[in-house]
């Protein structure tokens, strides 16, 4: 370690190390590191800055804990734009990954209050749910929960959504664009069915979207609880300051 590192506490220096050898591939995605005795050794430091180091890693997205298998170079974090209305493959295609979709389930429900509340039906009133978990390059990235209106739903639901998108369905076979759509971001965690359909632990934090999409006339069509995965995709998106004579005035 150079200079420079030296006057960093111990887990920092080991962790500058260890990070620019996973940026420089040295050590490559799904590499698993050593363990804490053999780190320890290599860097002439106690357990303890061994755990401090990994834990910080961990919080990075550098490296994730395999249960029972040990520790591994994460695949870095997915980062998905958020300026405009795309679906999940859209998505990944724009990233340079194939999307794929295992369909968990899909039947007629009567609507909770706040399903009702967004496909604008009374509570109680049959709707289409359809479950699915979302796959980039082969990760369990999504678990998805979409509601439609029971019209609409019912021939969606026949699709083969295990590889038509409903977006597409919806704007190219059922002659329903979409114009717009609102969203809602919250961190919650995995329970235990949605951790098992993403093969993560309960409790493992995630990223619930609620997003509502509305045809012309502010009709609502779509309505979908999407979880994804905290471990696997960062969202980013700009926004815009109006001019102080836009907004009426200065705060």
């Amino acid at each position: 370690m150079g200079e420079a590192s030296a006057r960093l506490p111990l887990y920092a220096q080991v962790e500058d190390v260890l990070a620019e050898r996973i940026a420089s591939g040295a050590l490559p995605v799904g590499t698993q590191l050593p363990s804490e005795d053999e780190l320890a050794r290599e860097f002439n430091v106690s357990r303890t800055t061994v755990r401090a180091t990994i834990q910080n890693l961990i919080r990075q997205g550098f490296v994730e804990i395999r249960r029972g298998r040990g520790t591994f170079v994460a695949s870095p974090k997915i980062v998905q734009e958020l300026t405009e209305l795309t679906g999940f493959v859209e998505d990944m295609r724009s990233l340079g990954r194939t999307a794929t979709a295992r369909v968990i389930g899909r039947e007629r429900v009567p609507a909770d209050s706040g399903v009702a509340q967004r496909l604008a039906v009374g509570a109680g009133a049959t709707v289409v749910r359809i479950e699915r978990v979302r796959l980039s390059d082969g990760l369990p990235l999504s678990f998805d929960e979409t509601y439609l209106p029971e019209g609409i739903g019912l021939r969606v639901m026949n699709a083969d959504l295990a590889s038509e998108p409903i977006f597409n369905l919806l704007e190219e076979r059922y002659d329903t664009p979409l114009v717009e759509a609102e969203y809602v971001l919250e961190a919650a965690t995995a329970e235990a069915r949605i951790a098992a359909a993403l093969a993560i632990p309960v409790g493992a934090p995630v990223f619930l979207i609620e997003r509502t999409s509305y045809a012309s006339g502010h009709c609502p069509v779509d309505y979908e609880r999407l979880h994804y995965r905290g471990d696997s995709i960062r969202f980013r998106t700009r926004l815009a300051r109006r001019r102080a004579d836009e907004k009426g005035g200065r705060e």
